[in-house]
């Protein structure tokens, strides 16, 4: 197996490069290629609907009788699936497109449509130059149309100019009413200031403030006089821890509830 894999290979010493003959090909020789369907075709043999993009091995040559402005054209051979017949189409340099030459009838062309508007169009121009009454009715048409054309902008300048003038009312109400609100807005807050203003005035009497430590030393003295001695007939009352924590009860000055709830209804 390896001898067939060698690098060099064996010349004789009589070997003459110059005797091997050189196989000359002609321009219009045909090399084979791989290609695509370029468009949907029909084969005309069987009927057989061949895709585009199907793929093909096809043999490729050069028109010499056929270019455009300098561009070759060049002609495919491929056979159709089915039946093997011989199918040929060639570049449409042109068209920038390709045109089914024998064996397959193409589904649809594009440029033919744009031709054929083309040549109506020279047909009614000429027509036109010809017959002095179709060009007078040409021009009717066309002034016709103009007219509906300018009518029709009109209505649209008409229709875009009341939409800016409901627009810009909308803009004027939506600021209106902005400003009113702002207005409320102000108006509530100065009223929330002066009733804040006069129930902070009301409640701005001197009130002792009873500390948590008094409070408590006043309940344990009330508890150490529950379990006190009763007063003697004929000697002044001493007063007892009970009563000194009563006369500190009584001392601290509560605030008047119903002052600061007239000064809010006043």
């Amino acid at each position: 197996m390896s001898e067939r894999k060698v690098l060099n290979k064996y010349y004789p010493p009589d070997f003459d490069p110059s005797k091997i003959p050189r196989l000359r090909q002609g321009k219009s020789r045909q090399i084979k290629v791989r290609l695509v369907a370029p468009f949907a075709m029909r084969c005309s043999t069987c009927g057989q609907w061949i895709g585009k993009g199907t793929k093909f091995n096809a043999r490729k040559e050069t028109v010499d009788s056929e270019s455009y402005l300098g561009i070759p054209v060049h002609r495919f051979y491929i056979r159709c699936q089915r039946c093997a017949a011989e199918i040929t189409f060639k570049t449409d340099p042109e068209n920038n497109n390709y045109v089914a030459e024998n064996g397959a009838q193409r589904n649809f062309e594009p440029w033919r449509e744009t031709q054929e508007i083309n040549a109506r169009l020279e047909q009614e121009k000429a027509d036109e130059a010809d017959d002095p009454m179709r060009a007078l009715e040409a021009r009717t048409e066309q002034s016709r149309r103009e007219l509906e054309g300018l009518d029709a902008l009109d209505e649209l300048r008409a229709g875009n100019a009341r939409g800016e003038r409901v627009a810009e009312e909308l803009r004027r109400a939506g600021r209106r009413e902005g400003a009113a609100e702002d207005a409320q807005r102000c108006r509530e807050d100065e009223a929330d200031g002066a009733l804040a203003k006069q129930v902070f005035a009301a409640g701005a009497q001197k009130i002792k403030r009873v500390r948590e430590e008094d409070v408590v030393e006043r309940e344990r003295l009330i508890k150490r006089a529950v379990g006190g001695q009763p007063q003697t007939a004929g000697k002044p009352a001493v007063p007892t821890a009970l009563s000194r924590a009563l006369r500190g009860v009584k001392a601290v000055k509560k605030p008047e509830p119903q002052t600061a709830l007239t000064g809010m209804l006043a």
